[in-house]
């Protein structure tokens, strides 16, 4: 793969992703080819052909504000026919397990409307994919009482940090959407409690908070990198899923 630095190309893409972190697109971004990347407005772009599918992938950073202000650059700069949010998720039931794909029908965030996503896809148990809602959070959600709090509450089958304002945004501008979370942690135990001062806003690690955190418990060395471990087998998962989605989305 070829990678090279370009100002952005308002050339229009037929997919444009919406990610949080590098990591989570990094496995589909290396099967495209002639990938660009650029910058602008505070975020990194990613442009390449996916099997002649023109894609685009905006990193947001996250949390909801950065996750909207990235969808809107996206659309201004590329004009994708479809917007994806894409990324990790936390699993919210006591049958979740890490790299099951959530496909979401149903958008929650907090006490704001429900956002509903109009399309036909039935589960399928056998792949470990599942179609149902996912929920948005306003911080990470750390802890299995936390998780099952909230799959209560919503009916939901994920939580992560950005959906909700990508769909939101989606709605507003009529744009066509489709949220996929792949799991990156499960409902079973509590994430450790470094995680909470680890990414920044960008999704750039910390490296103080690291080194911090290791001082101060060095068993959590074991902790991070089970973490990485289960997020490398996340982003596979998901670039598998890609590959069959987004062709299915261009043909539509």
């Amino acid at each position: 793969m070829n990678e090279d630095v370009a100002e952005i190309d308002a050339a229009q893409a037929d997919i444009g992703i919406v990610c949080a972190l590098p990591m989570e697109l990094a496995d589909f971004v290396q099967r495209c080819e002639r990938v660009k990347t650029y910058s602008g407005r505070d975020f990194t772009f990613r442009g390449g052909l996916y099997n002649g599918i023109r894609v685009v992938v905006v990193e947001s950073g996250t949390g909801r504000s950065r996750a909207r202000r990235a969808t809107q650059a996206l659309i201004d700069a590329h004009h994708p026919r479809w917007i994806l949010s894409c990324g990790f998720g936390g699993g919210l039931t006591e049958t979740s397990r890490i790299g099951d794909l959530i496909v979401g029908n149903r958008i929650f965030h907090a006490a704001d409307p429900e956002i509903h996503i109009d399309f036909q896809m039935p589960s399928d148990e056998q792949r470990r994919m599942f179609v149902g809602g996912i929920v948005t959070a306003d911080a990470i959600v750390r802890t299995v009482a936390e998780k099952r709090a909230l799959a209560e509450q919503h009916a939901a089958l994920a939580v992560d940090m950005e959906t909700y304002a990508v769909a939101e945004l989606c709605r507003e501008l009529q744009q066509r959407f489709f949220a996929v979370r792949v799991l990156s942690d499960d409902a079973q135990r509590d994430l450790p409690a470094e995680v909470l001062s680890l990414l920044g806003a960008t999704g750039a690690v910390r490296i103080g908070a690291v080194i911090g955190a290791l001082w101060k418990r060095p068993g959590s060395y074991q902790d991070m990198l089970q973490l990485r471990e289960q997020a490398q087998v996340a982003s596979q998962r998901l670039a598998d899923f890609l590959d069959g989605i987004v062709r299915q989305l261009h043909q539509a």
